[in-house]
């Protein structure tokens, strides 16, 4: 079993029902293509290292995730790219311990 965390930062221009939306998309990407959601850990509104597209603030999001399938990090990337509402993402496969 492949353990992953998942960093999406989505932006502090959306309302909180637009966030939930885009928060349950993201999990639902990654139980469509095999995975199993373990945690979410809310950041909660943050100020970024760097302006992205003029805003200087937005909300952190970590998930944590299984999954058997070694193509699912890739595919729920592939997904969350094209996610107008994220700002930034970065999958990370956690190490066997």
């Amino acid at each position: 079993m492949n353990k992953y965390e998942l960093a999406v930062v989505l932006s502090a221009k959306l309302e909180d029902e637009e966030r939930a939306a885009a928060l349950e998309k993201v999990q639902g990407y990654i139980t469509r293509f095999g995975g199993t959601v373990t945690g979410v850990d809310d950041w909660g509104k943050k100020r970024l290292a760097y302006e992205i597209q003029k805003a200087k603030e937005a909300f952190y999001y970590f998930i944590k995730f299984e999954s058997e399938n070694s193509d699912c990090s890739n595919e729920v990337e592939a997904h969350i790219r094209i996610m107008e509402p994220v700002v930034r993402y970065l999958c990370v496969k956690q190490d066997e311990q």
